[in-house]
């Protein structure tokens, strides 16, 4: 999705009033987490495996989440397959423990959980809220207040804050008299985030974006000042201003940190278009967008990540683990790509709200995918715990 539209969408949800909210729990979303299943986890890859059809999925019911914005929720924007939602996540050589939103709700008492990125942030902030949701005891007492740059869910009865800090690029983009400038080494709005037990940040999908759809005129590095710069550079330099921020300001004896990782996108290239021929090309008229691949896509690419994993790493990927890798601090990298790739089938494609136009291949399908991030994340903080 092109970031004016997003942007408009955003708009759209925000606008949305502080409110009490009161549902019943969902009995799918409470399963058992044993430290038995997460001692078992703790030997082996949580990212490498396959996705396992599961009659049991989703772990709530979208419709009854007050929590999503309509550009996520697919089924209600007219999706008419519902097979996307029948998916779990199952690493190759351990288990992984259901989501225990009861639990969770217990263990992050009176704390602040906070998602600090673009929207795939969001994506991942709104899917954890619907799962907490639909575990906590009837009636839920949350409350929702809707912003920018913040956005949150407090669950009232667990003095437990669920917050979205909304940014593209981690660090700042200033506005001077010359235009709009991306300081790769300025985060003057940090400081905001000190206050959570729990930091999930993402960065990546901005530094890609050229044209009416950049939100930058100039570079600043240091002293020096660019029209433009290689953007894997920049993505790297910028991404190594946040380390050192996190390595200079967390306390790693009260806040955990996150890293989501870089959330892959689907759509099709002009060369993909042309060799995939006359029908793939149909579908992308159909769609109305600049060639969407995810359209009408009902089932993952392939099961297991070790056949779409094609071998190697893609160059943002590199960035992010050589950072991590080089830090101080006890950084987790929730490394998403390889078992997202697999889920063309999980995209809004048009399915992202009434007058919207175009395709989106970027976001994912609430329920859906990252109810799978919350859950691998879950799982890493019952490995931490016991650690």
């Amino acid at each position: 999705m092109a970031p004016e539209r997003w942007a408009l969408c955003r708009c759209g949800w925000v606008l949305m009033t502080t409110m009490a909210l009161a549902a019943a729990a969902l009995p799918g979303a409470r399963g058992s987490s044993s430290g038995s299943a997460a001692a078992t986890a703790a030997g082996c890859d949580l990212f490498q495996g396959r996705w396992v059809a599961d009659k049991s999925y989703p772990l709530y019911d979208a419709s009854a989440c007050p929590f999503v914005p309509d550009v996520f929720d697919c089924r209600r924007n007219g999706r008419p397959d519902n097979a996307y939602l029948k998916f779990r996540w199952s690493p190759a050589n351990c288990q992984l423990p259901r989501f225990d939103g009861a639990d969770f709700l217990r263990r992050w008492r009176g704390k602040t959980v906070m998602f600090v990125g673009d929207s795939l942030s969001m994506n991942q902030w709104v899917s954890l809220a619907c799962l907490l949701h639909a575990a906590a005891p009837a009636p839920v007492r949350a409350t929702l207040t809707a912003g920018e740059p913040v956005s949150s869910v407090r669950f009232e009865d667990y003095d437990l804050q669920v917050v979205l800090y909304h940014t593209a690029f981690l660090v700042d983009v200033v506005q001077e008299d010359a235009g709009r400038v991306l300081k790769l080494d300025s985060m003057r709005n940090a400081t905001a985030w000190l206050a959570a037990h729990l930091l999930v940040f993402n960065t990546w999908h901005w530094w890609t974006y050229r044209g009416a759809s950049q939100v930058w005129d100039f570079v600043q590095d240091g002293n020096s000042t660019y029209r433009d710069m290689d953007r894997l550079t920049a993505f790297s330099k910028g991404l190594s201003t946040w380390a050192h921020w996190v390595d200079a300001n967390v306390d790693a004896s009260s806040t955990r940190v996150f890293f989501q990782g870089i959330s892959p996108s689907h759509y099709m290239s002009k060369q993909q278009e042309g060799e995939a021929g006359a029908a793939a090309r149909a579908r992308t008229a159909t769609g109305g967008g600049g060639g969407g691949s995810c359209l009408k896509q009902t089932r993952p690419l392939q099961e297991a990540t070790d056949a779409a994993a094609g071998g190697g790493t893609a160059p943002e990927q590199g960035v992010v683990r050589g950072v991590i890798g080089a830090m101080a601090s006890p950084v987790a990298l929730l490394d998403i790509t390889a078992l997202s790739q697999l889920r063309i089938d999980a995209h809004p494609s048009v399915y992202a709200g009434p007058g919207r136009d175009g395709m989106d291949c970027t976001h994912w399908c609430i329920a859906g995918l990252p109810d799978a991030w919350n859950q691998i994340m879950y799982a890493m903080l019952l490995r931490q715990h016991q650690g």
